[in-house]
Parts: C-alpha cells; sequence; structure tokens
C-alpha cells in the first residue's frame, strides 16, 4: 500500500497526502464539487479534509470561489505534491506491489504558448504520454506571462519567451519561432497598395491574441522607431487567428510553419518577404533531480529541434 504521512505537532511535522490531494484537486479543478467526483469522495469530505489542513497549518489556503484558488501557500503545497507525486510514479512502476488496487496518475501542470501548442508541442507531450502513467494540465498564456505562472507556482513548467532564469529553476534554450506578417491578397490590396507604411499600418486592422499579444507591434517597431496606434480585432485561438487573415478580417503575426500552405496555395500573402520576425523560446523548469520530470523535459527538447530554428538557422 502507498506511504502515508502524518501531519503532526510539535517541532517535526510530517504531512498527511491525503488532505493534501485533496487541496491539489481543488486548485486543480477550481471547484470542491468537481474535485469531489475527481477523488470519488463527497464535496464534504473534500472540504472537511481542506479546513483540517488549514487549521492544522494556520492558515488559508484555498480561496473559495468560483474558481476556488489557491494562495501563495496553497500553490506551494501543490507543487510539493506534484513533486512528490512524479517520484511516486517511478517508485511504483518499479515496485507496483506497492499499489496493488492500480496505481493512480500523477497530474503535471505546464504553461504554454498557444502558437506553440498549436505547432510543435503536442508531439512533445504525445511522446512522453506514450511511455508515462502521467496526466497533463495545460495552461495558455502569453509567451511573455507563462513564467509568471512558474514564480507564482501555479506550475511545474513553461514555454517561455524569458531567458533569465526563474528563481529556483533553469531555463533551457528551445530555438526561436519564425512568425510572418500575413494578410490576403484583397486585403493587401485594399490597405497596402502602395506598399507597407506606418501611415497605412494606422489604418489598416490588425489581428492580436489578447492583450499582451506585442507580436504585431514588435514586428512593426522592428521596421520602423515605432508603432502607430492600429485598429485592432481581438482573436484569441491560433486557428482562427490564421483563419481570420485568410478572410480579411486584418493583418497579423502568424508562425511560418502554421501559414506555409496557404502561402503555397495564394491565400495569404506576406506582408514584406524580407522581413521575418524570430522569437527564441525557453523551456523552465524547477532544478530538482526529477526523473520524470526529466524525461518530460527531454522530450520536449527533441520535439523543439525538430519543430523550432536553431540558433545557427535562425
Amino acid at each position: 500500500m502507498r506511504l502515508k504521512f502524518l501531519l503532526l505537532d510539535g517541532p517535526f511535522r510530517m504531512l498527511d497526502y491525503s488532505l493534501l490531494a485533496a487541496l491539489a484537486a481543488v486548485v486543480r479543478e477550481r471547484s470542491f464539487e468537481r474535485a469531489a467526483r475527481a477523488l470519488h469522495v463527497s464535496p464534504s469530505a473534500v472540504s472537511q479534509r481542506i479546513k483540517l489542513l488549514e487549521q492544522r497549518l494556520g492558515q488559508v489556503l484555498v480561496v473559495r470561489g468560483p474558481p476556488c484558488e489557491a494562495t501563495e501557500a496553497g500553490r506551494l503545497l501543490c507543487r510539493h505534491v506534484e513533486q512528490v507525486g512524479m517520484l511516486e510514479q517511478d517508485l511504483l512502476t518499479q515496485i507496483p506491489a506497492l499499489a496493488p488496487d492500480g496505481m493512480g496518475r500523477v497530474t503535471l501542470r505546464l504553461a504554454v504558448n498557444a502558437d506553440s501548442l498549436a505547432t510543435w508541442f503536442v508531439p512533445a507531450i504525445a511522446a512522453f504520454a506514450a511511455s508515462e502513467s502521467a496526466l497533463l494540465d495545460l495552461s495558455l498564456e502569453d509567451q511573455a506571462h507563462t513564467a509568471e505562472r512558474l514564480r507564482s507556482g501555479e506550475v511545474l513548467a513553461a514555454v517561455t519567451d524569458l531567458a533569465e532564469a526563474v528563481q529556483g529553476c533553469r531555463s533551457l534554450p528551445l530555438g526561436s519561432m519564425r512568425y510572418v506578417a500575413t494578410a490576403s491578397p484583397a486585403f493587401i490590396q485594399r490597405y497596402f497598395p502602395d506598399g507597407v507604411t506606418p501611415q497605412a499600418l494606422a489604418a489598416a486592422p490588425c489581428l492580436c491574441f489578447n492583450r499582451q499579444d506585442r507580436l504585431q507591434a514588435r514586428w512593426v517597431e522592428q521596421h520602423w522607431s515605432a508603432a502607430p496606434a492600429m485598429p485592432t480585432h481581438w482573436l484569441p485561438s491560433s486557428q482562427a487567428f490564421v483563419d481570420a487573415a485568410c478572410a480579411g478580417l486584418g493583418w497579423g503575426m502568424n508562425p511560418a510553419a502554421a501559414v506555409a500552405q496557404d502561402l503555397a496555395a495564394g491565400r495569404l500573402q506576406l506582408l514584406r518577404p524580407d522581413a521575418a520576425l524570430l522569437l527564441p523560446l525557453y523551456w523552465q523548469t524547477p532544478r530538482l533531480a526529477l526523473p520524470m520530470l526529466e524525461r518530460l523535459t527531454r522530450a520536449v527538447l527533441s520535439a523543439a529541434q525538430e519543430g523550432l530554428e536553431s540558433d545557427s538557422t535562425a
């Protein structure tokens, strides 16, 4: 049977992982009811476990919602549960007798930007999951902000454009994603008949993923001193981004790999053929020696090698 630890009073405190599992489930599912279904217990049982854990620690761990959110202490405990779960999973693989009723599955929380998820990242997690008893919980975030999820303890690892390692983590270069500015031929004829200029950009609607998306502005700033105020359509979907550009809704920065077929078929054209934007990406994970996390990292690095441009080719 699995090893259990009690949370005891006194100078030496050990954690009761049945209570921590309830906390992790509530934070992951963002609801006491959904957490109860995941744990196959009643909502009142989950509530009692959370209250007991909070009483023993003397602080609030979950801000009751909807949705339920972890406090800073709660996030730290959830990260601990995740790390212990990976170690336990490896141990159970080596000693199956410890889990006579079948192994549970650890859930790994990761943060990734939408364009990586739409292009190269799925092969990475598919290769990892093919040989692991682990589930994945992905949070979509702009690449400039995924590191915040890691820093707060909300996720275990992240794809980010931040080269500097988050405290307690290591930062591994993945390669660069090539972005190109594209629009439909009709859109280019309408808004850029005399070429792409700051004046034309101030009138032509652009596409943005969300309020954190600065790729369009960065591309303009790369070629002109500053980006003009540009009319904007907001589309929080990588596929919708491409579809909207093809439909003539606006111009936007798309991963070159995602629009290669549309460019070849003439559904999209480049605003400036010689003006790509290269976005370096990094994989940040804790510096802990966790075998499962190392295997996930190897799968991510391998997929990035195939799907991103190396520094030498960028």
